[in-house]
């Protein structure tokens, strides 16, 4: 088996803080598509958002983004942020289409039940979530070094 004492697992709070970057940028992009389909009046009113706008804009624009970004990056801008990428767990390159594809939709079946497949991302050895597992890719960074090593001197 091949070791890379170079790279480390990406653990359960730092893909947490990844997420929410993610999700802040999605929502920039997103909301202002909204208003100026739906209005300001329906959106304030917490009406829920329905038809083929809003599963396009809600649903189908966001999956095509995070493929896209997997695709030509191996991270979304959140996972570039902390330093993350997506490597296929048995050779660490690149993963392939369909291993995005299966990520992705493997996100929904972490999700579903109460996000076990999330939060299995804490206490996995590889820090893989099930959306991992299904796709046969791991989350990784390199490990930090200082410039220089610490040395005491006494």
């Amino acid at each position: 088996m091949n070791e890379s004492t170079e790279f480390e697992y990406v653990g359960f709070w730092l893909r947490v803080w990844a997420s929410l970057i993610d999700t802040v940028l999605m929502l920039i992009v997103i909301f202002p598509i909204l208003f100026a389909i739906y209005g300001s009046e329906k959106l304030a009113s917490g009406v829920t958002l329905s038809g083929p706008a809003n599963i396009l804009i809600s649903y189908v624009l966001p999956a095509i983004v995070v493929i896209l970004f997997w695709i030509a990056r191996q991270a979304t801008p959140g996972k570039m942020a902390i330093g993350a990428t997506i490597v296929d767990a048995k050779t660490g390159g690149k993963p392939s289409l369909r291993q995005d594809l299966i990520r992705y939709a493997g996100y929904f079946v972490s999700t579903i039940p109460f996000c076990l497949g999330l939060i299995w991302v804490g206490i996995d050895k590889r820090k893989q979530g099930w959306h991992d597992k299904l796709a046969g890719t791991v989350v990784v960074r390199r490990k930090k070094r200082g410039a220089e090593p610490v040395r005491f001197e006494g």
